[in-house]
């Protein structure tokens, strides 16, 4: 098997926010497959939902990298089996809240304990896996508009190749694009219609999730998903994690 593109440590959500996250968006991580839409979806939800279902439902821990020179994707799955082993389970309330332009669930302010648990999470990922990225090239870096960042944020990007980092970090699962005026506020209306029913209750965290784009361009996909207490489960990006190092 020929290297992904990209990899990526995500938090995979599991339970009804999964299910109907992934219905959402219409599509499956797990198995890349569409999904029909949630009853009532509305006709626009699909412009609205371009670029997350491009990523698949997640929470982003350790951006989407190309592998380093020398490095292997068992490299990847070595390195997400050992951030696992000093961990343990935990779960985090959720609320859907604007982020930069679009709609995310992010840690409901009052879960302090949760929002603790998942940045710690995601500062172990961040450098737990950061010796097995590439430096971004220069069209990479340029995408990312720096000098439209803070300083904070262009220093994250040059040492890390993500502006949102540690102090820069939020925690979110996103749900739609970018959306202005009243299209955000309709995209808004409808995912309350079918997540207000999920408020109130945590979303468990069981560990981490590796996903691969296995071409340039490609959607992502799940590869293997990690529990804290040891398991793992296989999905449909599974064979991206073998292969030979990269050149």
């Amino acid at each position: 098997m020929p290297l992904a593109h990209r990899y990526a440590l995500y938090l995979a959500p599991t339970g009804p926010w999964r299910d109907l996250g992934s219905r959402w968006l219409g599509r499956c991580a797990d198995t890349g497959a569409a999904l029909p839409p949630l009853p009532g979806q509305r006709d626009a939800a699909p412009d609205w939902t371009r670029a997350p279902r491009h990523y698949g439902l997640h929470a982003t821990l350790k951006p989407p990298f190309r592998l380093r020179t020398g490095t292997a994707p068992e490299d990847v799955d070595a390195a997400a089996r050992r951030l696992v082993q000093d961990g343990s389970a935990f779960a985090i309330e959720l609320e859907c809240e604007p982020l930069r332009g679009f709609l995310a669930w992010r840690v409901a302010p009052q879960d302090a304990d949760g929002h603790a648990r998942i940045h710690a999470l995601a500062a172990a990922a961040v450098r737990g896996l950061d010796e097995l990225r590439a430096p971004p090239t220069a069209d990479e870096l340029a995408r990312r508009q720096p000098h439209t960042l803070p300083p904070e944020q262009q220093a994250m990007l040059a040492r890390w190749g993500y502006p949102y980092v540690f102090d820069t970090f939020t925690f979110h699962i996103t749900l739609t694009g970018k959306l202005e005026g009243a299209a955000l506020t309709q995209a808004q209306a409808a995912i309350a219609a079918f997540a207000d029913p999920l408020r109130g209750q945590a979303m468990p965290v069981p560990g981490v999730s590796v996903y691969v784009q296995p071409q340039a361009g490609a959607d992502f996909i799940a590869a293997r998903h990690y529990g804290f207490d040891g398991t793992h489960t296989d999905a449909a990006g599974a064979a991206w994690l073998q292969g030979p190092a990269a050149t």
